[in-house]
């Protein structure tokens, strides 16, 4: 029997892979296996938002949104290529909760954590504030706060990095068939999807991180009963081309008592989501629909003078999220908390579930998982909390500012259109070096797909982000979707059959070979 692994890790979604990268950090060895790509489902269909979660403190999750609060700003440390502070409008009408409530809310909001990188909110009246050309005329004041903006799918993408650069090993479109205690190891069937072959691994701790598949895991591939179950509620948005000038959202309250966010979202969009509404379907066929794009559109048009048409979405997306549940009668009201499910010990190799959770505390959950799985495997806790001033791949930008980096990489590589300076600095940070390499011109960067979107770029996501098909680059590694020519998904399609069948990549998930 080969060596056994010390995690072995199902899901590939933002708290497997930040389990991978603080474990690997630690010194365990680890293998995590996706049966689809990273972030292929509830990772890259959030609201892409780091943020406190302002609403949650009506339910009273103080607890919550203090930790989310700390993780803000932790996060817009390590990796300020992808994550960025943006500033939030909170009209105020007649269907908008009392001012005073309101003014509590923000108060504790700025002051349940430190806070050293956002500004505190803030009263307005629409006149000075360029959301007065947004709004309808009975909207004249309202609140300002700040919260963060993340590339959601390249947040997992990244930790998945981080994690293999340390030694663990990803394998994506590798499902799990089944796993059972023997010998006090985990011994796990697994299956590459792409060729169909199966292998049997041996782990000393598994961890079921598999999302809105965590009870199927533990009732299907591991044969366990359990009364802990997760919830799963369905979250749509939808992307019309640009609602206003400016970088600043709206998070809009509905007679109904939900809220709305509108962002701005890649250069020519306004991103709008999200909804709450109990899903009982598979997880990967979740699909908006035309009652909640209509619900979208209403929302935003209460407020906006321009309104919003289903007939205006260019693209949609939803997800199912896996809230830990709680029996609480409101989909919106379930706690976005996540909770952890240790079983074994002993003679019983031990199983780590994972239930809940948001993407701002992800990092903090990968915490806790290593505080419970190393006692119980025996590691020595030589290396703890390491995560919180690691910057994640590209995050190592001279002392933060973005700015200054896209000026020096545009003087490094003064060939780049400006726009494609600023996109490329945006995804990979410092790593965009890597990418360029020793170009002097646009063309030593090999073929075009469309849009900037050049060889050198792809070589790069297939060989060190695990990008297999057209929709990893186009949707989930960028949003070159929205961008480019209808024809790049082709040209892509042939340019990865290409490298297919030279064997150029690798079968199984493992980093490609260019």
């Amino acid at each position: 029997m080969t060596q056994p692994f010390d995690l072995l890790i199902i899901g590939g979604g933002i708290n497997g892979v930040g389990i991978a990268r603080d474990a690997s950090g630690r010194k365990l060895s680890v293998l995590l296996v996706e049966q689809d790509d990273l972030a292929a489902h509830t990772s890259s269909a959030s609201t892409k938002l780091i943020h406190g979660g302002l609403r949650y403190l009506e339910y009273y999750e103080f607890r919550l949104v203090r930790e989310a609060l700390m993780e803000r700003e932790r996060l817009l440390g390590i990796a300020p290529h992808i994550i960025w502070p943006l500033e939030f409008v909170l009209p105020q009408g007649p269907e908008s909760r009392s001012s005073w409530r309101i003014r509590a809310g923000l108060f504790l909001y700025d002051h349940l954590a430190p806070r050293s990188r956002l500004p505190a909110s803030r009263a307005v009246h629409f006149g000075p504030h360029p959301a007065v050309n947004v709004l309808k005329q009975a909207y004249t004041k309202g609140f300002t706060y700040a919260d963060c903006w993340v590339e959601d799918s390249r947040l997992v993408a990244l930790n998945a990095l981080a994690a293999a650069e340390q030694g663990a090993k990803i394998l994506t479109r590798t499902q799990l068939l089944s796993a059972r205690p023997e010998n006090q190891l985990w011994s796990a069937q697994l299956l590459d999807k792409k060729t169909g072959q199966q292998e049997t691994v041996h782990a000393r701790a598994l961890i079921n991180a598999a999302g809105p598949w965590v009870g199927t895991v533990l009732s299907q591939e591991l044969g366990i009963k359990t009364e802990k179950t997760v919830r799963k509620v369905k979250g749509s948005h939808i992307i019309v081309p640009r609602l206003y000038e400016g970088d600043y959202a709206f998070i809009l309250q509905n007679p109904d008592h939900r809220i709305i966010f509108t962002i701005p979202y890649e250069y020519a969009y306004t991103l709008i989501g999200t909804t709450d509404i109990p899903y009982d379907g598979d997880p990967a066929e979740v699909h908006i629909t035309a009652e909640e794009t209509t619900y979208l559109c209403e929302s935003v048009s209460r407020y906006f003078q321009t309104p919003v048409h289903p007939d205006n979405v260019v693209r949609s997306y939803a997800g199912v999220r896996p809230l830990y549940d709680d029996h609480a009668a409101n989909a919106s009201a379930v706690t976005r908390d996540y909770v952890l499910d240790m079983e074994g010990g002993g003679d019983t190799p031990p199983l780590l579930s994972v239930f809940g959770g948001k993407i701002t505390t992800y990092r903090r959950l990968a915490e806790h998982a290593l505080s419970l799985l190393q006692p119980v495997l025996g590691h020595p806790n030589d290396r703890r909390s390491w995560t919180a001033d690691v910057p994640l791949p590209g995050g190592d930008i001279p002392a933060g500012d973005f700015a200054a980096f896209v000026r020096t990489l545009s003087a490094e590589y003064p060939f780049l259109p400006a726009h494609l300076a600023y996109r490329l600095a945006r995804a990979y940070g410092t790593r965009t070096r890597k990418i360029l390499g020793n170009a002097r011109q646009m063309m030593d960067l090999g073929q075009d797909f469309g849009a900037g979107l050049t060889q050198a770029e792809v070589d790069y996501l297939i060989t060190q982000e695990w990008a297999r098909q057209p929709e990893d680059i186009l949707w989930r590694r960028s949003k070159m979707a929205l961008h480019a020519p209808e024809d790049t998904a082709k040209k892509l399609e042939t340019y990865l059959h290409s490298l297919e069948s030279s064997e150029k990549i690798r079968q199984g998930g493992d980093t490609a070979e260019s």
